[in-house]
């Protein structure tokens, strides 16, 4: 959930071993599902690569509708959650805008997919997220009611992850010394390559890239 005021995102993540049991948890708790989809994810850069090192994200996302994003930094930092100041805008046409942001110099850096369930429950927005490397429990809205709901749902707070999804491939991609940076489905199919084994080092929001 975005506050309208001063658009901050605050949110947390959760790695998930048993998709099926937290299902059953949503369910339990009355969460409202709404349809599956199929996200493709364009990460964007300048030329000079000052997005990323400066910590902003513009993202061009197509599921079922498609929608430019640029994130950066909130005013003040929060260890108990995610806290970034979003923008998002919805747009027509997925290739035309890409083009649009070529020719104003902004160019595909990363490619990330995912299939993603969205659920609502009370006033926070809980994501089921299958990444090609793992399954991970997102949600959003709140601070007191994220705590709620991931107590609700039988979640460890301390297990919590406070980073985004591109931070903890770079880790894995490091460890596992894999040969591409586009996180899609194809790139995975033969590769056994998964995040439980250094997980940890994500969790309470222990790892900075």
């Amino acid at each position: 959930m975005k506050e309208s005021r001063d658009h901050l995102e605050v949110e947390v993540k959760f790695h998930i071993d048993q998709p099926d049991l937290v299902g059953q948890h949503l369910a339990n708790i009355g969460a409202i599902a709404q349809p599956k989809a199929f996200e493709t994810n364009l990460r964007l850069e300048d030329h000079r690569h000052t997005l990323k090192a400066n910590h902003k994200l513009l993202r061009l996302r197509q599921d079922k509708a498609c929608r430019l994003t640029y994130k950066s930094k909130a005013p003040q930092s929060d260890s108990q959650c995610k806290v970034y100041r979003e923008l998002e805008v919805e747009v027509g046409d997925f290739d035309t805008m890409r083009a649009i942001l070529q020719e104003l110099g902004y160019h595909t850096a990363q490619i990330y997919e995912k299939w993603r369930q969205v659920f609502r429950w009370k006033d926070v927005e809980i994501c089921l997220d299958t990444m090609p490397y793992g399954t991970f429990l997102e949600i959003e809205g709140p601070q007191e009611s994220i705590k709620l709901a991931a107590e609700r749902l039988d979640l460890a707070w301390e297990k919590r992850i406070l980073e985004n999804y591109l931070a903890m491939f770079e880790a894995l991609r490091t460890h596992n010394n894999l040969p591409f940076k586009d996180v899609t489905f194809s790139n995975f199919e033969n590769c056994s390559a998964d995040i439980s084994p250094i997980i940890k080092t994500f969790e309470a929001g222990n790892y900075r890239l």
